[in-house]
C-alpha cells in the first residue's frame, strides 16, 4: 500500500482492515458502506459502480467507493456470488452523540458458507461449511449449514473415500488446517476444490481436545458420548475449528447448533461423484440443472425443508434392509390413506422453511415478516399432527414440542402485524392494543389534532374564553391565542410567548410537554417498537 495521508477515520478503517485481510470491509460511514484502498478497486470492479478517490488533491489519492447501507444485501450477494468474503463492519454508537471518532468494529463476516439470507440461498440445497483435519493416518470431516443448524461429523483411513464424501456433500466453503497445505496426499482434493473458496487456519484450530471442550461447551453437556463421536480424535479436530471459525466471523454463540450427527461412510450405499454424475440424479449433464433428472420426477415435496431431506437420502441411499424396510412399510402407508396424505399435502403447502426460519431467529437476524411466515407455519401444525397420528409407522412421529411452539405463535399473532414493512427500525411492525405505551405514542403522532381540538374545548371551558385559539406554526411550534380583549381573564399559569397586534400567545406546561412528546414520538416508537419485536424474538 502505498504511503499516504491518513486520518483519525483512515487510521481506525486501516485497524480493523488489519484484523480481516481475507475479506473485504463494508465500513459503515452514515447512510453508507463505504471501502478503501484495494477493496475499493476489487468492490468496484465486481459490483459495477464509480471508482471515486478520498482526498482527490493530495499526492496519493485514496481509492473508495460506496454502497447504501438500505441496499447493502443486494451487493453482498454479489461479492459472495464472485467468492468473496465481506466483513461488515457498523457504527456502534450514535454519531450525533460520539465523542470524537465515531466508534465502530466487525459485527459479521460473511462468507460463501456462513450465509442464513434467503435471497442469498437455495431452498431446495443445503449451503454446506466443510472442515477437513488429518490426524495420523485417519482423516476427519465435519460440516454444517449455518442456514439450518444441520451439523455432521465422520472420519475414515480411506483416503479416497473422504475425497469422495467431500464431492458428495458439495460444500461452498472449505477449511483446512495449515499443514495440510504442503501435504502430497492432499494434493488433488485442493486441485478439485479449485473453484471453491478454501480457508487454511492456523493448525492450532484443529486439535482434538479443544474440539472437544468448545462442542462440550456449545451443547453444554459433560461429554460428547450421547453423539456418538466422544472419541474420533480427526472428526472433532475438524468440527472444533469449524465451530470456532463461525463463532469468530458470527460474533455470537450460534445458539441453534444444538447437536452434531455422526455417521460411518459404510453405513449408507457409497456412490462415487463420477458416478453420481453420470447417473444424473440431481443435475443433468448438459445443463447442469435439475431438468429430466431422477430428482426432477421424484421430487414432489411441498416444502423446501422436504426438498432438502430428499436429496441427502439419494446422496446417501440406505444399506441396512431393516431401515429400508421402516421407509417402505411408511411409503405403502401412505399410498393407502388418501385423504390423510391430500389433508397433509395441503397444510404443509402453508408452512415456510421452518429450519431456516429458526435460524434467522435464534441469530438475531429475523425482521418481523420472519415472525409472521413462522406463526402462519406453527398453526398449521395441529392439523397436520392430527392426521399424522393416524399412521402407524414408526417414520411419521411428533413429540410434544409442537405445544410450547403454539404458545409462542400466539405471542406473535398478539404481538405482530400482519403488514409489518421489512425493516425494523423504522415502526410499524407492533399491533395495536399490544402495549400500552406504545398505543399512546402512535396517538400522539397520528392524532395531534384531536387532542389540540380536546385541550382547545377544555381550555375553553376553564378559563370561559370562547375566543381562545390552540394553533401551531413551524417558527414558534404550538401555543395558545388570545385575543388582547380577553387578556384579563387569562389564568395565572399562562406564560406569554409571543405579542401580535391583536392579541397574545402563550404557552403552558401541559402544551409545552405535548409539543416535546409529538417531536419526539416517532423517534421514541421506533425505539420502543424495535425493543418490544426483540423481545418476542427472543
Amino acid at each position: 500500500m502505498k504511503s499516504v495521508k491518513t486520518t483519525p477515520m483512515i487510521k481506525q478503517y486501516l485497524s480493523i482492515k488489519d484484523e480481516y485481510p481475507d475479506a473485504i470491509l463494508f465500513f459503515r460511514m452514515g447512510d453508507f458502506y463505504e471501502m478503501f484502498f484495494e477493496d475499493a478497486e476489487v468492490a468496484s470492479r465486481i459490483l459495477e459502480i464509480t471508482l471515486t478517490s478520498r482526498n482527490k488533491n493530495d499526492a496519493s489519492p485514496i481509492p473508495m467507493c460506496g454502497v447504501p447501507h438500505r441496499a447493502v444485501k443486494g451487493y453482498i450477494s454479489k461479492m459472495i456470488e464472485n467468492g468473496y468474503k465481506v466483513a461488515i463492519c457498523d457504527q456502534l454508537e450514535d454519531p450525533s452523540v460520539a465523542k470524537g471518532i465515531v466508534k465502530r468494529d466487525v459485527v459479521r463476516v460473511i462468507s460463501p458458507g456462513m450465509i442464513i439470507e434467503d435471497e442469498m440461498l437455495d431452498d431446495k440445497s443445503n449451503n454446506f461449511l466443510l472442515s477437513i483435519s488429518k490426524n495420523d493416518h485417519t482423516v476427519g470431516i465435519s460440516y454444517l449449514d449455518l442456514s439450518t443448524g444441520t451439523f455432521r461429523v465422520t472420519e475414515s483411513d480411506h483416503l479416497s473415500s473422504i475425497f469422495d464424501e467431500v464431492l458428495r456433500i458439495s460444500p461452498r466453503e472449505v477449511l483446512l488446517n495449515q499443514q495440510l497445505k504442503n501435504d502430497p496426499s492432499f494434493t488433488p482434493l485442493i486441485k478439485t476444490l479449485s473453484e471453491t473458496p478454501v480457508t487454511f487456519l492456523d493448525d492450532k484450530h484443529f486439535g482434538f481436545k479443544k474440539g472437544q471442550t468448545i462442542l462440550k461447551d456449545q451443547f453444554n453437556t459433560l461429554n460428547l458420548k450421547g453423539f456418538g463421536c466422544e472419541n474420533m480424535k480427526a472428526g472433532l479436530s475438524a468440527a472444533g475449528a469449524l465451530l470456532f471459525y463461525i463463532r469468530e466471523n458470527q460474533k455470537q454463540k450460534i445458539e441453534h447448533l444444538s447437536k452434531i450427527e455422526t455417521y460411518t461412510l459404510n453405513n449408507f450405499l457409497m456412490i462415487d461423484n463420477m458416478s453420481y454424475r453420470n447417473l444424473e440424479i440431481t443435475q443433468n449433464l448438459q445443463s447442469g440443472s435439475r431438468h429430466g433428472t431422477l430428482i426432477s420426477v421424484i421430487d414432489q415435496t411441498v416444502t423446501a425443508m422436504g426438498a432438502r431431506l430428499l436429496k441427502k437420502w439419494t446422496r446417501y441411499p440406505l444399506i441396512d434392509a431393516d431401515e429400508i424396510n421402516k421407509r417402505l412399510d411408511a411409503i405403502e402407508e401412505a399410498t393407502r390413506k388418501i385423504h390423510p396424505v391430500k389433508s397433509i399435502r395441503e397444510n404443509l403447502k402453508s408452512v415456510y422453511d421452518l429450519e431456516r426460519l429458526s435460524s434467522k431467529v435464534s441469530m438475531g437476524h429475523a425482521n418481523a415478516r420472519d415472525l409472521v411466515t413462522l406463526k402462519i407455519s406453527i398453526f398449521k401444525l395441529p392439523d397436520i399432527i392430527s392426521e399424522i397420528s393416524t399412521f402407524s409407522s414408526t417414520l411419521y412421529h411428533f413429540d410434544k414440542a409442537h405445544e410450547v411452539l403454539i404458545t409462542l405463535a400466539e405471542l406473535i399473532d398478539r404481538a405482530i402485524r400482519e403488514d409489518a414493512p421489512p425493516t425494523i427500525h423504522e415502526g410499524g411492525i407492533i399491533r395495536q392494543g399490544y402495549d400500552d405505551e406504545l398505543d399512546r405514542l402512535i396517538r400522539i403522532s397520528t392524532d395531534g389534532k384531536g387532542w389540540l381540538a380536546n385541550l382547545e374545548l377544555n381550555e375553553k371551558d376553564a378559563t370561559g374564553i370562547n375566543s381562545l385559539k390552540v394553533k401551531y406554526n413551524k417558527v414558534f411550534g404550538y401555543y395558545i391565542e388570545i385575543p388582547k380583549s380577553q387578556i384579563k381573564s387569562v389564568p395565572p399559569h399562562y406564560v406569554r410567548k409571543q405579542t401580535l397586534v391583536n392579541a397574545e400567545r402563550y404557552i403552558t406546561d401541559e402544551l409545552k410537554k405535548f409539543e416535546s412528546e409529538v417531536l419526539s414520538s416517532d423517534e421514541r416508537r421506533n425505539v420502543l417498537e424495535l425493543q418490544l419485536f426483540n423481545e418476542v424474538r427472543v
